[in-house]
């Protein structure tokens, strides 16, 4: 059977790396979360505080505020382990260090938003969207690379 061999670069040790800082980012959320949730007093199964409790104690909004950082973390997760995984072919450190630095923006938008205060989330997401973008990138270069090569 013919096929083309995977080589993994030098450096991959980065992206690596990198990668354990999401499974780590996203636990801390869930704490993050369950400390909130525990102060809100919303039960489980219920994935959020209902809008009259929101209105009647701030708790129950930086509940909602928590989980919806998380949520909108492990909604982004997939895609930037994608790029991440294709940019790290070629551009090993470059893909290791987008997806740290990702990481930390998303400990950043998740303080932020956990306050209660959304519009504290901001930077966070910004920095995470650039970062995104910069991976985005790296990986439509190795595409197009891979595609020139006849791969």
């Amino acid at each position: 059977m013919a096929g083309t061999a995977i080589f993994i670069p030098e450096g991959f040790s980065y992206v690596a790396a990198s990668l354990i800082s999401v499974p780590l980012v996203l636990q801390w959320q869930a704490i993050y979360v369950s400390m909130a949730r525990k102060a809100a007093k919303v039960e489980y199964p219920r994935a959020y505080a209902e809008k009259a409790e929101q209105e009647a104690s701030p708790a129950a909004k930086v509940f909602n505020c928590r989980q919806r950082a998380h949520a909108n973390t492990l909604e982004n997760v997939p895609g930037v382990l994608v790029l991440t995984l294709l940019s790290g072919l070629r551009y090993p450190v470059f893909a290791g260090g987008a997806l740290g630095f990702w990481s930390l923006t998303r400990i950043i938008y998740t303080l932020g938003y956990g306050t209660g205060e959304p519009k504290k989330r901001i930077i966070g997401s910004e920095l995470g969207a650039v970062t995104l973008f910069a991976l985005l990138c790296g990986a439509g270069k190795v595409a197009y690379d891979l595609y020139t090569v006849g791969l």
